[in-house]
């Protein structure tokens, strides 16, 4: 029985993957938009990538959601291929900055309620006096209870 379970190995075909396995992600894309055709040009072009779960196009904000088993870098490609202006979506929400105002992070173009994403716009864990300030906020929940 040993050889003819070595030869059967031997005829025996085996499948392997040669690329390694894409992420589930959710990609934001700022692209600028005019008009409904605009808008169904870049939603046909992102839907017709392999592994799109979904897409969502707001046309007020300029951005596309694109869900799903995809590479960001491939739907930017895609979308500027329509000849459209995009950029990877360069906003965070204006409650998770720490100082929302600080230079290059106010963008008057950015929807409401965003800021650019800068790192001088976040509170940097090195500084002395930022730990001591926060030590006895009622906003830190790891704030001295004493008080």
């Amino acid at each position: 029985m040993g050889y003819l379970d070595h030869i059967s190995d031997l005829c025996a075909v085996t499948i392997t993957r040669k690329g390694k396995r894409k992420t589930f992600e959710t990609v934001d894309i700022k692209v600028k938009m005019d008009c409904d055709g605009c808008e169904r040009r870049v939603k046909n072009a992102v839907s017709s990538l392999s592994g799109v779960k979904s897409v969502d196009v707001n046309r007020k904000q300029s951005r596309v959601t694109v869900t799903g088993y995809v590479e960001p870098k491939k739907v930017l490609k895609k979308v500027q291929n329509t000849g459209k202006k995009a950029e990877m979506w360069p906003y965070i929400p204006y409650n998770l900055v720490y100082y929302p105002y600080a230079p290059q992070a106010y963008d008057k173009k950015a929807p409401s309620g965003y800021v650019r994403d800068v790192s001088q716009a976040f509170l940097s864990p090195n500084n002395p006096t930022e730990r001591l300030t926060t030590l006895f906020s009622d906003e830190n929940p790891n704030a001295c209870s004493i008080m």
